[in-house]
């Protein structure tokens, strides 16, 4: 008799190598870049598509009502994907997948990349700011004035509410900067609208 404690839990978090053989085996697979345009040009996996996570987020309907049953979407880590697969789930697409590790997991797993010219990734560029600004605070209290040790306060506190909320306000703030802009950035038009329109595949949870 099967316990009802044992009902089935949505596995989303997928391994680069699980992600290998799906893109080998399975036509209907999309792969979802959520990075922004300049990470994507960096370096991202072949096939895969470019939808930043604040345009994922500002047309969310639209995007998954072109996607087909078997979805993946990728980041850095994991962290961006993972908001966009429960930004997803919020309009009813609930199996979307999360690559472990993110691209450069992948690559490290023997995927098929695509490189490009060498950046920062953003979550590496809030860590160098973060750090220079708390750096910035206890070396202008001891010389300056001890007023300025608050600033490394406010970005401990921040650092904090952006984990418990999975956001990051810095991250968003830096994405804006010239640095990270592509020549060509995503809109609505080249990034959704170019989705090849996919049927769901009622078979592929059986």
């Amino acid at each position: 008799m099967t316990s009802p404690s044992k009902a089935r839990v949505a596995v989303t978090a997928l391994a680069p190598e699980t992600l290998q053989s799906w893109i080998t085996e399975h036509q209907d697979l999309v792969v979802i870049d959520v990075r922004s345009a300049a990470e994507f040009e960096s370096m991202h996996i072949r096939g895969s598509y470019n939808v930043p996570l604040p345009l994922l987020s500002e047309h969310t309907d639209e995007l998954a009502a072109r996607l087909g049953s078997r979805v993946v979407l990728v980041c850095q880590s994991g962290v961006r994907a993972e908001q966009a697969r429960q930004r997803m789930a919020t309009v009813g697409l609930d199996t979307a997948y999360v690559l472990t590790g993110g691209v450069p997991g992948f690559a490290a797993a023997g995927g098929d990349v695509v490189k490009g010219k060498d950046r920062w990734d953003l979550e590496r560029q809030v860590r160098l700011a973060a750090g220079s600004l708390v750096m910035l605070g206890l070396m202008g209290g001891k010389f300056i004035s001890p007023k300025v040790r608050m600033l490394a306060g406010a970005i401990g506190t921040g650092l904090t509410f952006s984990a418990a909320t999975n956001t990051c306000a810095m991250g968003k703030a830096l994405s804006a900067m010239p640095w990270n802009k592509a020549a060509k950035e995503p809109t609505r038009e080249s990034a959704i609208l170019q989705l090849p329109l996919q049927q769901a595949d009622e078979d592929a949870a059986a």
